[in-house]
């Protein structure tokens, strides 16, 4: 997934304003230290002429682990400890992490991208999980979360926001329900909620649940189908944090996967509805014809915060930076599957 570096130096942050304000800042700023990080590596600096500190020193965090690919030796993690009360700002001390495992997206600079890119398109084909960097960021998240007594976050952005989804997904259904934020996390389907004419958006999300439901029972039969609904309903108590541009046609079609739930409900096409919020056409497909998928996107319940300014670009749209901005013109919507 695109990704871009607006900011390498670190930008002081405004007082905040509420709890949820400097949880998403703190949460974007550790996410971006990553960034630097591998920066700092591709560019030899060191010391101080290093940028990536103070992006968790600020909050009273310490660099703990870093997070290496074992194809290009990139850094595409970080795990830092929360050493002292600088994190809550006067604001509830109970809602800080004791660690926070967070994940960058993809850099589009030659000493990494082309490991990125080949990621991205892992993310396409429902094939994250069967990555060596997905294992390291899993295996990582398994060893440090009963450290912290699971009091810990996850973070990542684009990229680095489907390895946290998969990452959270997995060790939920073990019962460990990690705090989770991800910022512009992709969806992997077609943009229709770029589509301006709304009857034309509905319908089309209509008909794709009637193929998607009709093909899950086709593929995988009823008995596996209701295994599948058993696990999706045990997942719904993790409820990941998204954060959503509107503007961002990477993410943005997560408004209308769980709006579109709660419109198959109003019509009396619940059951429709939620068998086909759980399976993708995509990963379907690929389970005919033999090939294992793990669609990461499809997920039962979220929190979900949707930037609904204006952006000059799609990398304004998609970028890490507008996360930690305290002007921001923001949606709330809650989703809990049932």
């Amino acid at each position: 997934m695109a990704g871009v570096i607006f900011y390498e130096r670190f930008v002081v942050l405004e007082q905040p304003r509420d709890d949820h304000h400097h949880r998403r800042s703190v949460a974007a700023c550790l996410v971006q230290g990553v960034y630097v990080l591998e920066r700092d590596r591709q560019l030899n600096r060191m010391d101080t002429d290093a940028l990536a500190a103070p992006w968790w020193e600020s909050f009273g965090f310490k660099l703990v682990q870093l997070l290496l690919d074992d194809t290009d030796f990139s850094i595409f993690g970080a795990i830092y400890e929360l050493r002292h009360s600088s994190f809550s700002q006067g604001l509830p001390s109970q809602t800080a992490p004791n660690a926070v495992i967070a994940f960058r997206g993809t850099i589009t600079k030659s000493d990494s991208l082309s490991r990125d890119l080949e990621l991205d398109l892992h993310v396409i084909r429902h094939g994250l999980h069967q990555t060596s960097r997905f294992q390291t960021a899993v295996e990582a998240v398994r060893k440090f979360a009963p450290v912290y007594a699971n009091n810990v976050w996850l973070c990542g952005h684009s990229l680095g926001s489907a390895i946290a989804m998969l990452a959270g997904k997995g060790i939920a259904e073990q019962g460990v329900l990690l705090e989770t934020f991800l910022f512009n996390p992709p969806y992997v389907s077609a943009p229709i909620e770029r589509i301006k004419d709304r009857k034309l958006r509905t319908g089309l999300r209509i008909a794709n649940s009637l193929i998607t439901a009709g093909l899950a029972f086709a593929v995988k039969g009823s008995s596996h189908v209701s295994t599948s609904n058993e696990l999706f309903c045990a997942l719904s108590s993790w409820t990941p944090c998204l954060f959503i541009n509107r503007a961002d046609h990477i993410c943005s079609e997560y408004i209308g996967y769980f709006e579109h739930r709660k419109h198959m409900d109003a019509i009396g096409a619940g059951k429709i509805g939620r068998l086909a919020t759980q399976h993708s056409i995509g990963g379907l497909f690929l389970n005919a014809v033999g090939l294992e998928s793990q669609p990461f996107h499809l997920i039962p319940s979220a929190n979900m915060c949707i930037n609904l300014g204006s952006a000059a670009d799609f990398m304004q749209a998609h970028g890490i930076h507008q996360w930690w901005s305290s002007d921001l013109q923001l949606q709330f919507n809650q989703y809990r599957f049932s």
